[in-house]
């Protein structure tokens, strides 16, 4: 096997390969624009959230499939565009996946590929919600390290191995009374990450913290982040600040140097998530570009790459339109920024 560029050479993943094709197969693009991307280090990966997008013909897969078809099987033609090093696995926010079918998505994926897995809303949201998303009760199991790491931490670092990147636990928006209580949470935050194993299945895990509620962000939370070894996520949502008061976060927490990054640019400033969502379909192109957000992050990634830290980018449709042309244009802002 050829060996891969380490963090300081730059250089493509290897181009998509040919097989021979059966029916029902998915098969990456040939003809795609992300091929014209500039080789980044491979410690710098970007990719989208979830893979399973029609819209993406042309883009990410040849010919036409539906929403069910690359649920299944897109992954792997996903994993051999170049350009597209992680994805975010939104499914285990809904509820918790096997170490099986961790590892059945490993296995459709090259060796260099690292994915962005979302903890499950049992252990990350305060409520107990309907079908409509509305808040009924307590959840008992909010922040339960010990269910955390049984029906998330070991099945994903059990099925991924080497191909697990960033544990991000996402709180989702708060009920007021305990938003307005944000220093209770910052202390029930940092014993819930101190109760998750260090090591485990002989790997070290990588947790990130992710937020919908702007009054948390504060620098005795970015303290709390520091003592307890976890990432702060960098969140791109309606709810939360914009990208430059997050950067100011990040280096509250890194101070002279900068830490390994994780950016989560999910939602396009200003628009409410349906409301894209019915503007963007069927995510083809870019409708509004943000390139403001685009020198903020390349700006973030450079800082990261030059202290030798890991990068993940992972982009949503609802960014601008299409999140693979999203990261098109983000990988040349980093490639410009990085010389």
């Amino acid at each position: 096997m050829s060996r891969q560029p380490g963090l300081f050479e730059t250089g493509a993943a290897p181009a998509p390969r040919r097989r021979a094709s059966r029916a029902g197969d998915v098969r990456p693009a040939r003809e795609s624009p992300l091929l014209e991307a500039p080789a980044l280090p491979l410690d710098i990966r970007l990719g989208t959230s979830s893979w399973f997008f029609p819209g993406w013909r042309g883009l990410v897969y040849d010919g036409v499939h539906p929403q069910v078809t690359l649920s299944r099987k897109g992954l792997e033609a996903y994993g051999q565009i170049p350009l597209l090093r992680t994805v975010s696995l939104d499914r285990t926010f809904y509820a918790p996946i096997s170490t099986a079918a961790y590892a059945q998505y490993a296995s459709q994926v090259p060796e260099h590929f690292s994915f962005v897995v979302k903890a499950p809303a049992l252990v990350c949201d305060a409520v107990m919600r309907d079908e409509e998303g509305r808040g009924k009760i307590a959840n008992p199991h909010f922040l339960d390290a010990a269910l955390a790491t049984r029906e998330f931490v070991l099945p994903c670092l059990e099925g991924l191995k080497a191909k697990a990147g960033p544990l991000v636990f996402q709180i989702s928006p708060l009920p007021r009374g305990l938003a307005e209580e944000s220093w209770l949470l910052i202390d029930r935050l940092e014993a819930f990450f101190g109760a998750l194993p260090r090591e485990l299945a002989g790997q070290t895990p990588l947790y990130a913290l992710e937020l919908r509620n702007p009054e948390l962000l504060t620098p005795r939370l970015m303290r709390m982040l520091g003592r307890a070894g976890v990432r702060y996520c960098v969140g791109l949502h309606d709810r939360m600040p914009e990208v430059e008061r997050q950067e100011a976060a990040l280096k509250a927490l890194d101070g002279e140097e900068a830490g390994p990054l994780v950016v989560r640019w999910n939602l396009h400033r200003g628009f409410l998530y349906q409301t894209a969502k019915q503007r963007y379909e069927p995510f083809d192109r870019l409708v509004d570009e943000d390139g403001e957000t685009r020198r903020v992050l390349a700006r973030m990634a450079t800082a990261a790459y030059k202290a030798r830290q890991r990068v993940w980018i992972t982009a949503n449709n609802k960014a601008e339109g299409s999140a693979p042309l999203s990261l098109l244009e983000l990988a040349r802002e980093i490639a410009k920024a990085i010389g």
